[in-house]
């Protein structure tokens, strides 16, 4: 898929950069392009944050604009919400998505409503950035993967990078939305590579997915650190005679509802990946939405590959709870031989 840059020039200079990089960098464009711009969190400052993410952010704006808060996930995001409503534009930073439960009442309440509940006279131009997910032996309770909660909660969106390049476009793109944005950043792919980022500022699109890899045969969706398992797989497939479109979904909350029913319309057949828990998780929703727009082009049932229920073990487990690429190579032939 080609995406649509906006820069400020025809020329258009690249660093190769790996996530975190790019996420930092793209803090960076929007504290330089608007002073209401502001970064709260709990070691963003000094620190540089847990992952470098704001790393070299305070020493260039000051600790007004990079703010180091005490250890109340609560308090950042309530103090995120007063100064949104008040003309600011703050990117609160959860220092992990396990962290972020004590937040949750001030999300549900405040951040999602406040639109609705003022009649429009209110908006909350909030991102709240929160790492997730498991593959990088961390403790309990930092490897969480609970984009479900929030997808279920009308009014603010929910956004997910598998790269570099997306990360930088998306989440300029949400700084600048006047609607709340929860912005999950994989970990496992914060350094997992390095590709060519724009070293200007550019958006993309929320709310569209993006189609890696094209086939006939199956429809591949994931987002996150699941997609280079869905590549892997893909390939994987191709050496059995099998092609397959992987599709990317990048924003979980308003979803691309047009790429997946045009894709599995056209292959017929669907397998669903995620690391959170199959009970409740956001793939069936997905699976929801293939019976509604391409239930009658099924040659097969619908397959998901997730993590199982139980909270996110320990380092000697952790592998084994997240999906491969191979026990996703299982569940696209148990659809193509259906």
């Amino acid at each position: 898929m080609v995406f649509q840059l906006e820069t400020t020039s025809s020329h258009v200079v690249t660093n190769k950069m790996t996530m975190i990089q790019a996420i930092n960098h793209a803090l960076k464009t929007m504290l330089e392009a608007d002073e209401r711009t502001l970064i709260l969190g709990e070691d963003v400052g000094k620190n540089g944050g847990v992952f470098r993410a704001t790393e070299g952010l305070y020493e260039v704006f000051g600790d007004e604009r990079v703010i180091d808060t005490p250890l109340s996930e609560s308090g950042i995001v309530g103090t995120s919400v007063g100064l949104a409503v008040n003309g600011f534009k703050p990117i609160a930073e959860m220092q992990f998505m396990g962290f972020i439960y004590p937040a949750y009442d001030q999300i549900m309440t405040h951040v999602a409503r406040i639109r609705m509940k003022t009649m429009g006279h209110f908006t909350v131009p909030l991102v709240i950035r929160a790492p997730y997910g498991a593959g990088i032996r961390a403790p309990e309770i930092h490897s969480d993967s609970a984009e479900s909660l929030f997808t279920h909660m009308p009014g603010i969106k929910v956004v997910c990078p598998s790269d570099p390049y997306a990360a930088k476009g998306l989440l300029i793109a949400a700084v600048e939305d006047p609607d709340p944005v929860l912005f999950m950043e994989p970990m496992r792919s914060y350094r997992a590579n390095r590709v060519e980022v724009p070293t200007e500022k550019y958006t993309l699109e929320i709310g569209k997915g993006r189609l890696l890899r094209e086939g006939e045969d199956i429809t591949i969706i994931a987002w996150g650190a699941m997609v280079p398992i869905a590549e892997q797989a893909a390939t994987y497939a191709e050496q059995k005679g099998i092609t397959a479109d992987v599709i990317d979904l990048q924003t979980l909350y308003p979803f691309d509802r047009d790429i997946i029913t045009q894709s599995v319309q056209k292959t017929g057949r669907a397998v669903i990946v995620h690391e959170a828990h199959a009970t409740g998780g956001f793939g069936n929703d997905l699976v929801s939405h293939v019976n509604d727009t391409a239930f009658l082009y099924l040659r097969a049932p619908i397959q998901r590959v997730t993590g199982f229920d139980v909270p996110v073990p320990y380092f000697a487990l952790e592998e084994h709870y997240l999906p491969t690429a191979k026990r996703l190579l299982t569940h696209i032939e148990k659809a193509v031989h259906f």
